[in-house]
């Protein structure tokens, strides 16, 4: 694979999508939103949304791509994954800080730290995970980092993770892995904390043994634009093997560490959002009966033709 498939950080809300995204856009420079879809047809209902309410909203932090998802009540974020927010300056910690933590709850406080001099970890309003740090190393411009903590049935499998994910996409490596050491406040050689890289974007990974009664789940999933069925069919094989097989739909998977992807054709968002609406309906149509997505089929399903 020549191109490098964007893999855009998806979160997942009951009905606050548009609200949080305008919110957190607000916060960032380098950030925007973009294209809003919606559900149905006016006057009905999908899937218990009301016909016409926002279904996603691309936007953009700092740079980096997300997708909030309105999908009603049945998932809520926990600390295994969260938001990393690296600072050049006191200022911007502290802005962030206090934006952030409005309406939320403090899980670690604000306060000087041995791996940097001010660090804080919150759950904002919506219960979305923050962390946010003073890097010592200079840097001019705010980035943010999906940051993942393998706990609970997984703990300890941060390294395996990290190598298995880096195995599957281009431009990958890992940058740093600091491991546990003896009389330290984790299981020795578990993984202290990770810098890694997927298809050129950064991601970070800790473990820990402590019973902290919360584990990954769908309200923070990662979204891979697929730009072929090769590529469909990489990801889909690659991430789901000895995964939740009854997870498996509509493009989704979870994978043998209990993180959410969805393996999701390129062309999709192009098919359900133009100005043809009943062929956007048939693509809906035909979408929700996969579970892997077969492009020929949604494409075939999109011109109303059946598909070879």
């Amino acid at each position: 694979m020549t191109n490098h498939p964007p893999i855009i950080s998806c979160l997942w809300f009951d009905h606050e999508g548009e609200e949080a995204a305008a919110f957190y856009t607000s916060l960032l420079p380098g950030s925007a939103t973009g294209t809003v879809t919606r559900y149905g047809k006016a006057g009905q209902e999908v899937h218990g949304r009301p016909e016409g309410s926002v279904m996603t909203v691309e936007f953009s932090l700092s740079g980096r791509s997300f997708l909030a998802l309105n999908g009603g009540p049945h998932f809520r974020f926990t600390p295994a994954a969260s938001l990393f927010v690296h600072c050049g300056s006191e200022a911007d910690v502290d802005r962030l800080w206090h934006r952030l933590v409005e309406g939320g709850n403090v899980l670690m406080p604000l306060d000087r730290y041995d791996w940097s001099d001010r660090y804080g970890w919150l759950s904002d309003r919506y219960g979305l995970s923050w962390q946010i740090m003073l890097d010592r190393a200079p840097r001019a411009n705010i980035e943010i980092t999906p940051s993942l903590l393998f706990t609970g049935d997984v703990a300890g499998k941060a390294e395996e993770a990290i190598r298995a994910y880096t195995s599957l996409f281009p431009a990958a490596a890992i940058a740093d892995l600091h491991r546990y050491g003896p009389d330290e406040n984790d299981r020795e050689g578990n993984v202290k904390y990770a810098r890694f890289a997927l298809a050129g974007q950064s991601f970070s990974a800790m473990d820990s043994s402590m019973p902290h009664g919360f584990a990954f789940n769908e309200a923070f999933s990662f979204q891979v634009l697929c730009d072929s069925q090769y590529e469909v069919d990489h990801y889909w094989e690659g991430l789901g093997a000895g995964g939740d097989a009854t997870a498996q739909q509509c493009g989704w998977l979870k994978d043998r560490f209990g993180l959410s992807w969805q393996i999701v054709p390129a062309v999709l968002p192009k098919l359900l959002s133009g100005p043809d609406r009943e062929g956007a309906e048939r693509v809906m149509d035909a979408l929700l009966k996969m579970k892997k997505f077969d492009i020929a089929a949604l494409e075939a399903a999109h011109a109303g033709r059946a598909s070879s």
